[in-house]
């Protein structure tokens, strides 16, 4: 089905079609519309106009009104102030409007078939690692961005850049030929649970890093074994892919509890750009892009200055002839951009890397591989806090793990769904207690502006007050409930009823989703989507508590509330996925 176009587009145009008529001069002028608290909608542009025009805004602006004609669309336009014009619009255009994006899939959101590609870059933990409470943002803000950009249309590659590369591989390896046991799995053949996996990782990495800062000769043999590593050695190269392998199976039960979708294709470490590297640099030295300095390759900057006023240099490849993060980055941009073809490039990075994102950027700028056609861009995020507005640590002072943190999210969820529940079994209320509690501490992630940093409270993110997803989820429960109540009442749209205020507002909300998805997939923006969703379920609140739906005067008002609440329950639902938090049909 084609897109619906929005009462406000459809406004818009009418609008756009007086002034055209009323003020020929003015060619295409754009009546800047916005949603307002004085009507439904507000223009202002006939301010500039005038200016434009020396002519008296208000005399304008109800020249503008006298060459609109009656429509069934706008109610009513008034002139306010300098020539503001204050619009209303019909019932049965609000309800029509509605009806026809009821009537689709999509809730006549646009599908945008001419989409480019994007390649996202998130979720990327590290090899032998342990996920912490730093790796939570990345993966919930770039899990979100692929189901918003998909849901537009966008072609999305998912990458999750692994730390699965660099020296203290040597160090690992080394440990496990002495050690050859360190990885096995008490039962074997049987199926191993991340936290064995990630145990056995925990306990090999601290006796490795012990042996190696107090033994000297084992230091050695660590070292020679990197070199073994990066050139290739087969042996050296099937225990490295023992410690990656060991990882995933610890990755994978990280993700399936955050319920998120990651899969192997997906994953493309470090390692993967090995054999490109060589090359970057090649390219980067002959074309003059990067320089030789004091023995290393490096890319200098004139904006771009330490403390002493020096430049600092974006280093490639390093004097001894190692390569750092900037030669696997440039690599990984090569890839996407000349493979998998990509028209942008979305990095979901601590805002703390930035000066490093932005100096991979202006290289791969001027060696040519991002240009006016390929854009890259880092999705920047801040950093978790714990209550007291710190960064998040344990009591001890160490990181907080990610698996712990999430296991308290859904202990305090399945409370709280125990305590409302009605008639839900254990065994649902620990569904249920699941879905609560990834959905709360995802939600308290995307509806924060993703630069700023926010503050990890349980006990605010599980409360069924306020700006949480408990609130939308229930809000959603709340709906399907009256649903289930209807009996033989069947939601249906009724343009020829007149509206009750809360239900005007909320069908004037519930038409701006397209909208909100489009800006939302522009400015790589979550929180914007998750702020429209709680004021669709606040509207609904309202709505719900001054609008009898089942005990409305008429049948025809009943199937009317219940077709306002089906559509409300339809986007909050669609809405809430794309963030990637569930809606539980009870609680």
């Amino acid at each position: 089905m084609a897109s619906v176009p929005s009462l406000a587009s459809t406004v818009q145009q009418r609008l756009a079609e007086g002034l055209s008529a009323a003020l020929p001069e003015a060619g295409s002028a754009d009546p800047l519309l916005r949603r307002s608290d004085r009507a439904d909608f507000q223009a202002n542009g006939i301010l500039a106009l005038a200016k434009q025009l020396k002519g008296n805004p208000r005399e304008l602006a109800t020249k503008v009104v006298e060459s609109i004609p009656a429509n069934d669309v706008l109610k009513e336009i008034e002139v306010s102030g300098p020539g503001f014009l204050n619009i209303t619009v019909s019932d049965a255009a609000i309800v029509e409007t509605l009806a026809a994006r009821a009537a689709d899939a999509r809730l006549g959101v646009p599908l945008n078939e001419a989409a480019g590609t994007t390649v996202i870059d998130y979720a990327q933990p590290n090899v032998a690692k342990e996920m912490h409470v730093g790796h939570l943002r990345s993966a919930v803000i770039g899990a979100a961005m692929v189901e918003i950009l998909e849901f537009t249309g966008e072609t999305v590659v998912r990458r999750h850049h692994i730390g699965d590369w660099g020296t203290q591989f040597g160090m690992l390896i080394q440990y496990l030929i002495e050690h050859p046991h360190e990885l096995d799995h008490k039962d074997e053949g049987a199926e191993v649970s991340g936290e064995e996996a990630m145990s056995n990782l925990n306990r090999l990495y601290k006796a490795s890093r012990a042996l190696f800062d107090a033994d000297e000769e084992f230091k050695t043999r660590a070292r020679a074994r990197v070199v073994d590593l990066q050139a290739g050695d087969e042996e050296t190269l099937a225990l490295w892919q023992r410690f990656v392998d060991e990882s995933k199976i610890y990755f994978y039960s990280v993700f399936e509890k955050l319920d998120m979708d990651v899969r192997d294709p997906d994953i493309v470490g470090e390692s993967g750009y090995n054999d490109m590297l060589q090359e970057t640099c090649r390219i980067l030295e002959e074309s003059g892009v990067a320089v030789r300095s004091e023995g290393a390759l490096c890319v200098f900057f004139d904006d771009i200055k330490g403390p002493d006023g020096n430049p600092v240099p974006l280093i490639v490849q390093k004097s001894d002839g190692g390569f750092g993060y900037a030669a696997t980055d440039l690599s990984a941009i090569r890839d996407r951009v000349q493979n998998l073809k990509a028209t942008s490039l979305l990095y979901v990075v601590d805002a703390r890397q930035s000066l490093h994102f932005k100096m991979v950027f202006e290289t791969a700028r001027r060696a040519g591989w991002l240009n006016d056609e390929v854009k890259a861009v880092q999705l920047a995020f801040g950093t978790v806090l714990g209550k007291d507005g710190k960064p998040f640590k344990t009591r001890e002072g160490e990181t907080v793990r990610l698996v712990d943190l999430l296991d308290e999210a859904i202990d305090r969820a399945s409370a709280v769904v125990r305590e409302k529940a009605q008639d839900l079994t254990e065994e649902e209320i620990a569904e249920r207690g699941a879905q609560v509690g990834i959905g709360a501490v995802k939600y308290a992630d995307l509806s924060t502006s993703a630069a700023r940093d926010y503050k990890f409270d349980l006990d605010q993110m599980v409360s069924l007050n306020g700006d949480t997803s408990v609130y939308l989820q229930y809000a959603y429960a709340r709906i399907q409930s009256i649903l289930r109540k209807a009996g033989d009442a069947e939601p249906a749209a009724h343009p020829e009823l007149e509206l009750a205020p809360s239900e005007r507002a909320l069908g004037l909300h519930l038409d701006g989703f397209g909208e909100t998805i489009a800006e939302t997939a522009a400015e790589y923006a979550p929180h914007k989507l998750a702020a429209y969703l709680y004021q669709l379920a606040s509207l609904y609140t309202t709505f719900y508590s001054e609008c009898p739906v089942l005990k409305a005067d008429t049948p025809e008002q009943v199937e009317n509330r219940l077709f306002l609440c089906d559509l409300t329950a339809r986007t909050l639902h669609q809405g809430m996925a794309l963030l990637g938090i569930r809606t539980p049909e009870r609680l």
